[in-house]
């Protein structure tokens, strides 16, 4: 039987007895439609996971007695990070949601020219919000007890700027080499392959103006495949693509 799994947006310890918050009480009762008593795997993103027992507390909420401590890990031996063009609306949980069960560690929304969404302050702070709420519930169907880090909305350049030091690749369907030849030159190069920082542009692609910046800042452009993909294909299959080569999937 399939467990239910829950993320708790605070930290656990066995032994605890807790309040779960509003959203998940509701999703409890009205979608789950758990009773008192039953057993659940609470989550708290910083690691590991805990067997727990719902106790309902009437119309004040739900408690859930917390047990013992799994340190259960699921995580991908390649870190990714993927610097996303913010695509509209359902194309960006899209991307949100399946990058995080294909095992990405770090997920950058990146302002470029041709973004069809633009975002202020405030809906930015909005958008990252119902992000961070996207991939807590990829993680509760995927099994993985750690939630990828979510940055605010940035410029090409401060996410170019803040990426870290790995092999760095900049899709594009016109790229003289491939995927698979900048993993296989990197290797060859002695340096063991742990991390790679991917980066996707928006349904409109890139300018060329912000390719030439890319490039500056050290991304190599790569081609995958002998077909231009939408931008949510593209980040998704390049993803699972170097999970096979180089993560967990095989």
């Amino acid at each position: 039987m399939r467990q239910i799994r829950l993320h708790i947006p605070q930290a656990l310890q066995s032994g605890q007895l807790v309040e779960l918050p509003t959203e998940v009480v509701r999703h409890v009762r009205q979608v789950l439609r758990l009773r008192d008593g039953a057993e659940v795997v609470l989550f708290d993103g910083r690691g590991g996971e805990y067997a727990a027992q719902l106790q309902d507390a009437g119309r004040a909420g739900v408690l859930a007695r917390i047990g013992e401590h799994r340190a259960i890990e699921r995580e991908s031996p390649l870190s990714i990070t993927l610097l996303q063009g913010v695509a509209r609306g359902e194309r960006m949980d899209f991307v949100v949601q399946k990058a995080t069960e294909l095992g990405v560690q770090r997920i950058v929304p990146v302002m470029t020219a041709r973004c069809v969404v633009q975002l202020g302050a405030e809906r930015a702070d909005r958008r990252r919000e119902h992000w961070l709420a996207v991939a807590a519930s990829a993680c509760e169907q995927c099994g993985r007890n750690r939630l990828p880090l979510i940055s605010e909305p940035l410029t090409l350049a401060a996410a170019c700027d803040a990426a870290p030091d790995s092999l760095r690749c900049l899709l594009d369907p016109e790229a003289g080499s491939t995927l698979r030849e900048a993993l296989e030159a990197r290797i060859d190069d002695g340096h063991p392959l742990r991390s790679v920082t991917l980066l996707v542009g928006p349904e409109g692609g890139l300018e060329q103006g912000e390719q030439q910046l890319a490039l500056r800042a050290g991304f190599s452009a790569v081609r995958f495949g002998p077909r231009v993909l939408r931008t949510e294909t593209a980040a998704l299959a390049t993803i699972a693509a170097l999970q096979c080569l180089a993560g967990d999937l095989s």
